[in-house]
């Protein structure tokens, strides 16, 4: 009796009807990824789209969305490494707004050069976050109550620099421009076509090499489907970005990719690299999936803890910068008010896990527009703020039952 053997499983995914049933397969499985948080925005770009077509799909209104959620996104990055630890930082909004506190201070009233300010300002962050890193994992407070703590406190560290009411003002040409600024035009074509080849060629290396150890790697259909796919996202965005915005053209021109993009783009892909490319990475990973068994296992448990604090609030320290930049100047309220809950919001949104150990950072782009789409329709149609808030708070549990359900299908199909 001749028996018939199944090919493996790579080969079975060679063609279009493979891939998708593998996909297919995986969702099932629990490992939905993003898809939800990106089946949620196009939606939310149709439906705005329908109700505002003259207002929502405008170029200036897409270019406003970007510096809008700039900060949040930024700050959504940071929160991704604690949350991948399963712990959380309350005090991260603060901790951006206290670094832009200390950059517009030394700029406009001790008249520090640009790059002495800057770097001023992120070990700011970075000094907060290894306090917060240290009394977690050496003292062992929970980061809730140490970061609650440093919410309170830091306020009362900003409003000692700035003063109660008052605000510093910032005139530093460069730092305005980060999230007000655009690029020339040719800049933002050059921009697109080198992350398009980075992209394509990135995965196409990565590919080859899994190959070359032996390993399981996605056939080349898929990596043609996907680099073609990343492609047209990227020249529609950058085409349309490049057309005139300004309401008024003869007065100001407005057009070319918003500075804040490249921003975003480096941090992406050095952040990215960090937690995909590096056993760092790999080890943080592995203390948000289970601490005791990383540490078992040789892994300095504590150190990955301080670490990925320091990064959050390092992180942070940028996210308060982009935050000044879009007001021209700071606050006592920087970083203040809702920023916070929007920034976990939207890494939650986008993939994020509460329980620790799976997460990626374009989640936080991906829920970061979200949340500012929420909010820019929401305006556009004349809606009170309370409608926001429901919600953006309606999403957010959506999310996190996505996410709770996912880890259960994916215990269940033995993939965690």
């Amino acid at each position: 009796m001749s028996t018939v053997t199944s090919p493996p499983a790579e080969e079975q995914q060679t063609d279009l009807g493979g891939i998708l049933r593998a996909y297919v397969a995986k969702v099932r499985g629990g490992d939905v990824g993003s898809l939800p948080a990106v089946l949620g925005l196009v939606a939310l770009v149709v439906v705005f789209s329908i109700l505002r077509p003259d207002t929502f799909t405008t170029e200036l209104n897409f270019a406003n969305l970007i510096g809008q959620s700039a900060a949040v996104m930024v700050l959504a990055m940071g929160l991704i490494f604690v949350l991948l630890l399963g712990e959380i930082d309350l005090s991260a909004g603060f901790t951006g707004g206290a670094a832009a506190a200390v950059l517009a201070l030394t700029l406009t009233e001790h008249d520090w050069p640009l790059v002495p300010a800057l770097i001023a300002g992120i070990l700011t962050g970075t000094f907060i976050g290894l306090m917060i890193g240290l009394m977690v994992a050496k003292i062992g407070i929970p980061s809730f109550v140490v970061t609650l703590a440093l919410f309170l406190a830091l306020q009362g560290v900003m409003l000692q620099i700035i003063g109660d009411g008052g605000t510093i003002g910032i005139r530093n040409d460069f730092v305005l421009k980060l999230n007000n600024g655009s690029m020339p035009i040719w800049l933002g074509w050059l921009l697109a076509a080198v992350t398009i080849v980075g992209y394509a060629g990135g995965r196409l290396l990565t590919m080859r090499n899994r190959r070359a150890r032996g390993l399981l790697a996605e056939p080349m259909l898929l990596w043609a489907l996907k680099s073609a796919g990343f492609a047209i996202i990227i020249v529609a965005v950058v085409g349309y970005l490049s057309r005139e915005r300004s309401p008024n053209p003869a007065l100001k021109s407005l057009k070319g990719v918003p500075n804040v993009v490249v921003i975003i783009l480096i941090l992406v892909v050095v952040l990215g690299y960090l937690l995909s490319r590096t056993s760092w990475g790999k080890h943080v990973y592995a203390v948000g999936g289970n601490a005791e068994a990383a540490r078992r296992s040789g892994i300095n448990v504590p150190w990955v803890k301080i670490s990925c604090f320091m990064a959050c609030s390092t992180i942070a320290a940028l996210a308060g910068f982009l935050a000044a930049s879009r007001t021209n100047s700071v606050s006592p309220n920087t970083g203040g008010s809702d920023t916070l809950l929007l920034a976990v919001g939207a890494a939650v949104i986008g993939g994020t896990s509460l329980f620790g150990g799976k997460g990626r950072i374009t989640d936080a782009v991906i829920g970061g527009l979200v949340v500012a789409v929420i909010r820019n329709g929401i305006i556009l149609l004349d809606q009170p703020s309370s409608v926001y808030y429901m919600v953006t708070g309606a999403v957010l549990l959506l999310a996190a039952s996505v996410d709770a359900i996912s880890r259960r299908r994916a215990t269940a199909s033995g993939r965690v």
